[in-house]
């Protein structure tokens, strides 16, 4: 681990997180790493919190191939993304210090709407409607038209994001060493006009998923990439597939994804 010791740690923009902040880099730096104000040449991208602000650490800083990310819980133990505790600081450094980590490679989505830029997400994306009724999406795989949707939205997530919004919803826990990606209904209506699977469905990563929202439809929907809603303002089109962008992060020993979930849900 050598080379890795330019951090910038990342935390919510409040007095308590930007104490525990410099906390963190005080004890990075008495042990010879470099702090960075931003992320631009860090190795190393650490966020102090919780899951949700780790998945914000990732999209501040751009979803970086060329660095690691880890997370540090705060709330007394780890979580799904953060491998490592506030309280026990010198254990954080002392790992990294002596290269007793792993790479985990986490999969990541990539999101087109209509003419907008593509953008990413690490747990899910989702659109639901915005108004209080249900609204209509066709939803087409490799370009053909698979069912069309009426109910409250729909969630798509990675199989790391399959443990969270996803799982609440009836969704399956998909191990994320599967190239794949899930797709899990809101609240589906099946009637005499629409018909749905009613049930969650994973797609390879080979796949493309389309939903379209017809114009006679509710064309405003709420969008929203991991925890964190967007300004689109009409939408026609979504494009989503599996990217090719891997998110790294630490993998500590005995600390597979499978024993998180043990650790998390049993």
């Amino acid at each position: 681990m050598e080379n890795r010791l330019n951090v910038y740690v990342y935390t919510k923009n409040n007095e308590q997180s930007l104490m525990k902040k410099k906390t963190v880099e005080q004890a990075l730096t008495s042990e010879g790493f470099t702090t960075l104000p931003t992320a631009d040449d860090a190795n190393i991208i650490m966020s102090i919190g919780s899951d949700g602000t780790f998945l914000q650490a990732v999209r501040k800083t751009h979803f970086r191939q060329d660095c690691l990310y880890a997370g540090i819980a705060v709330a007394g133990k780890q979580s799904m993304y953060c491998d490592f505790e506030y309280d026990n600081l010198s254990a954080m450094v002392e790992t990294i210090r002596n290269a007793e980590i792993e790479v985990r490679r986490y999969p990541v989505i990539e999101v087109a709407i209509d003419e907008h830029k593509p953008f990413y997400c690490l747990n899910e994306f989702t659109i639901r409607s915005n108004i209080i009724r249900t609204f209509v999406l066709d939803i087409e795989v490799d370009g053909k038209k698979l069912e069309t949707f009426l109910g409250d939205g729909l969630i798509i997530s990675t199989p790391t994001g399959s443990t969270a919004y996803n799982k609440s919803m009836g969704g399956a826990i998909v191990d994320p060493l599967l190239k794949c990606f899930q797709v899990t209904e809101l609240a589906s209506v099946n009637n005499n006009a629409y018909r749905t699977l009613g049930t969650p469905f994973i797609l390879s990563g080979e796949r493309s998923l389309t939903l379209r929202v017809p114009e006679t439809d509710n064309a405003f929907p709420v969008i929203a990439a991991d925890n964190e809603a967007l300004p689109v303002r009409k939408v026609e089109q979504v494009d989503i597939a599996l990217s090719d962008k891997k998110i790294k992060t630490v993998k500590l020993k005995n600390n597979s994804f499978w024993e998180k979930v043990q650790r998390i849900f049993l």
